[in-house]
Formats: C-alpha cells, structure tokens, sequence
C-alpha cells in the first residue's frame, strides 16, 4: 500500500539554516526579533515593551530596534483563523491593570453550550465533556484579535514588519544571530523581475520563533538542535466558514460524529464547531486529524456535507456565507513537545512547537503565556553582565513553562488525541477513563505515528459530499475567492512535492487540499501554487510548504 512517506518532498533543512551573508553594515540590527504576528509573537512583543518601559538602561543597549516582529502576511491578522473561543486567562495575566476584559475586541462570552453526536438523520445531545467546557470564555475573531494585539504591540514601542517573509534562520557557530528575510519581486522560473527586492539579514540578540502551525523554521531549527520530543508531531486540518444570519444563535455548538465513519481502519478523528459572533453572524467549522487514510476524505467537502444536516441548516437558514479560511492545527500535546524549548539565541512559542490542547480545543491561550514567558526569559538573558550566546542562558524559559498551567493542563490529556487511534467509540471510552482519573489511566505514554506514514485506501466516500448550489454549499475555487487570497499568479512555486507520484497520492493531495492547489494528472500531480492559502496541511501529508513572497497569501479579517 501507498505512504505519503514514500514519496518525500525535494527539500533539505540546510536550504532554511546558514550563516549571516550581507555585509556587517548592510545588516538590520534588533535587539530581538519575534517571527510571527500571531498571539504568541505579539504577547511576546508586549511583554517586552513593558519590562523594557521599566529598564530603559537594557533598552538602550538593545539598540534603536529594541523590539521587532517579523509577519509574512499583508497585515497581523491576515494569515490568522482559529474557532475561537478563548479562554481569558494569560490575556488577563498579560494586560494585568493595563486592560480589561471587555476593551478587548470578543463578541461576548459564553453562556450555554451544547455537544451534539450526530448521525446523518439526527442529533443527539450528549453531556459536556470536563475538557470542552467554555462557560464563561469568550468568542472571538482571531485576525481580529491579531490586529488588536498588534495595536497594543506598537504602543509598547514594537516595530512591526509586514509583508515580509523570514525564509532562513541564521545560524553561526552554533548560535542563532536572527533570519533572513525573503526576496520580492521574482518571477514563476525565480529571475528577477523589473521590481526585485533582494532579502536582509536582520541580526539579533534573541530570536523568537512564534510561526504558528507548520512554522518553517521552527521545524528546521528543532532538527538543528536536535530538539525533537518523544513523538513527532501530528496535525488536523481545520476549515472554516464564517455566516451573516437572520437570526442570532445564543450558545457555542460541537458536534461529534457524522460525517465522519467511526470504524478504527479510517483514521478519521475530529468534529465541528458553531459559535455565535455577536447577533450578526456565526462561524461554523469542522477539524479532522491529518492521520486518515482515505485518499478521497475532504475537509472542505465534509464541512459542505455537515450543513446539509437539519440541525445546521437551521441556523444557516436565510444567511449568507462571508468568510472562509482553513488552517492545521498541531494535535501530539504533550508527547509531541520538543525536549526543549530553546537553543543558544533562541526561543520557541505558540502552536510552532506544539502548545495546544486538543480535548478542549484550546491553543490561543497557551501561545500568550508562552509569549509573555518568552518575553522574560529573554529580558533576564540581556540584562548587563549575561551572556546571551552561552548555552543554558534561555534555560529560564523551559523552566518557567515547566511550572505554568499551560505543562500541567497538557500533561494532564497527554494521551487523549493518541487514543483515538483506535476508532471512535474505543477511543472515546480511554478519553472518559483519562478524564476521570486526570491522566493517570490508563498509566504510561501512548505514541503518534507521523500523518505520511499512514498507508492510503480507497473508498467510495466523495459520492455522498453535496454538489455546490452557491447558497448553503460551496466549491473550493469560490472559497478562496473569499479568502482574499493575494498571491501573484506568476510567483514562484513555494510547495515542495514529487511531482510523479501514484494516482492514489495524486487524489489524496487533490481532495485534502482546501484550496485546489493539486490536480491529478496522468504520471503525477499539478500544483497551482497561486491558490494556496498556506494551511500547511501538505507538510502532514508528504510535502512541504515554504514561505512564499512576504504579502501573499489569504486575507483574513473576521476568521
């Protein structure tokens, strides 16, 4: 049978790791360089500023630069999606006597909640599990949030970058000395374009990777350093849809089940979620583990196929879709943690290294404690008299991390994703027994097995998803239209994959793809790189996606 490993994608980690190479007084210096825009990269970016308002001394040192974040999309919050419903905690713990909880921008907090198992004629509603309670969380846009997060940022003296991809981490000596940034202007055979931008070396003293999902350089520099945990990392795919409709829902909705198959030989993990924004909208999505084995499963078409069913549809019902987006989402916990969370020069926070709890289908939260605690390791590592480059000075933040909530929460599901392995209803019954007993049953560490290394089967699944009809139902070209996707046409190709490949892969990279990057084709596949809105579901499944030119991309704003 066919692995998606079989058939690896031509990329080398060398090609994100090298050396420093403009010339000393051509480089951008900063004191630290955050990569990403997202809640991890700017919490940490926050909680600098406000350490550094306090020591004006360490940020003199730090240069004209103290702070600076490096976002490859069009603006924070562009490459941003997630549910959300967000847990307040590490926000209140970051804005502590700065901003309350209702200058944030949430649409309001959660005040009932309903779990559904459905079948494809009903819905049944099942008790709350412990790990999806929300009462008292709130609903949130993360793009919206993003830009909010942002604006807090540059106040507290923050530079922002956007447009602006890192595509290497410069590393010398052992040591990262920061990244460098991606060229603009190259065509699709990579020449120069009459408006070419060569990229920069942007040196620092410390650098944050806080990517997100699939973060490019966080993979490179856990294999660098050989930071890799116990297991390695697994992913979902998560697709979303967000709603204008006529009548306002009142609670945040999961579902469990349908349309998904229970049977264990499937692989097939994951649910829905349908939260209210406000009286105005809704936003409905649904997530599926990368590890299933059917090369004719498809997000996207699953989550067509789920508005189909009486109990969605009336809420849709008279509405209009206006947003879509899709993202992966890192689902190993705990298992899947690298052994460290920094290298000489070096941090790593937010969903990069894997900081999501997958039973409560938390992440935001995590990525601003980790944040705010990277931030005070690498405040602690500038002070006068340390040594920034000496190996052990970032130890502070694995230790600080170690004794947050954020360790004991993911310590405590360590073993949920991993069980449902095992089909759905076995599944279910371990995630019960581990709920109960706080992980401690069953005992010992369950494995993850890489998403490509899954072997494909066939069935007959696409013949059920619905056809488009352009009201309640959509194809996948129409969704990334709606994305606001802004990648040239002629731009270089940033997916690596074998091009001849088996039919079986073909299709499976076709119908996981949210987007219609990937056409079967006789010998192989055709990508069209244009298309993508970088969710990173291909580096699951056998590929590998790299930063395209900084600015391109999906242009998210209520996902």
């Amino acid at each position: 049978m066919t692995k998606p490993s079989d058939f690896p994608p031509p990329f080398s980690v060398s090609e994100a790791i090298a050396p420093p190479t403009d010339p000393e007084d051509e480089r951008i210096e900063v004191g630290v360089a955050i990569v990403g825009a997202g809640p991890a990269g700017l919490a940490c970016a926050i909680r600098l500023g406000q350490l550094l308002e306090d020591a004006p001394a360490v940020a003199e040192r730090l240069g004209e630069v103290p702070v600076a974040v490096i976002e490859k999309g069009k603006q924070p919050g562009s490459h941003l999606l997630s549910g959300a419903v967000v847990n307040p905690r590490a926000l209140q713990r970051l804005f502590a006597g700065r901003k309350r909880l209702d200058e944030m921008p949430f649409y309001g907090p959660v005040e009932q909640e309903s779990v559904y198992f459905l079948t494809s004629s009903r819905a049944v509603r099942i008790p709350t599990p412990p790990t999806m309670k929300n009462h008292g969380n709130r609903v949130a846009s993360l793009a919206e949030l993003g830009r909010w997060l942002a604006e807090q940022a540059e106040e507290a003296g923050a530079i922002i970058l956007p447009e602006t991809a890192a595509t290497r981490l410069l590393v010398d000596h052992g040591r990262v000395r920061g990244i460098r940034t991606g060229d603009k202007g190259r065509g699709r055979d990579n020449q120069e374009l009459p408006n070419f931008e060569p990229g920069s070396d942007v040196v620092a003293r410390i650098t944050v990777l806080a990517e997100g999902t699939q973060g490019h350089l966080t993979g490179a520099a856990v294999e660098r350093f050989g930071l890799e945990g116990e297991n390695p990392q697994v992913w979902a795919l998560g697709v979303k849809e967000v709603w204008r409709v006529t009548r306002p829902l009142r609670r945040v909705i999961h579902t469990l089940g349908w349309p998904l198959r229970p049977g264990a030989k499937y692989r097939e993990f994951g649910g829905s979620f349908i939260y209210p924004m406000g009286d105005e909208m809704v936003t409905l999505g649904m997530v599926v583990g990368l590890d299933y084995r059917d090369v004719e499963l498809s997000v996207h078409d699953l989550l067509q196929e789920l508005k189909t069913h009486r109990l969605v549809r009336r809420l849709l019902e008279g509405g209009e879709r206006i947003a879509w987006g899709a993202k992966t989402i890192p689902e190993g916990g705990f298992l899947s943690l690298p052994k460290r969370l920094h290298a000489p020069g070096l941090l790593l926070a937010g969903d990069g290294p894997g900081f999501v709890n997958v039973p409560a289908l938390k992440g935001i939260h995590y990525a601003i404690e980790t944040g705010a605690l990277a931030a005070e390791a690498a405040f602690a590592a500038v002070q006068r008299g340390e040594a920034v480059g000496r190996r052990g000075a970032l130890a502070s933040y694995d230790e600080a991390v170690r004794q947050s909530f954020v360790w004991r929460e993911l310590e405590e599901v360590r073993n949920m994703r991993q069980a449902f392995g095992r089909g759905f209803w076995l599944g279910g019954a371990l995630a019960g027994a581990m709920t109960a007993s706080r992980g401690k049953f069953p005992p010992g560490d369950a494995g993850t097995e890489p998403d490509a290394e899954q072997e494909l089967l066939r069935t007959d699944r696409a013949r059920s998803y619905p056809a488009s009809d352009g009201k309640l139902t959509f194809d996948k070209l129409s969704s990334v239209f709606l994305s606001g996707n802004k990648t040239r046409d002629d731009a270089p190709n940033h997916i690596r994959v074998q091009t001849q490949v088996p039919p079986e892969l073909a299709e499976l990279w076709a119908r996981m793809c949210p987007a219609q990057v990937y056409e079967p084709k006789e010998g192989g596949v055709e990508v069209t790189a244009s298309n993508c809105v970088q969710c990173g579901a291909i580096t699951a499944k056998g590929g590998r996606l790299t930063p395209p030119e900084g600015g391109s991309g999906p242009e998210y704003t209520v996902t």
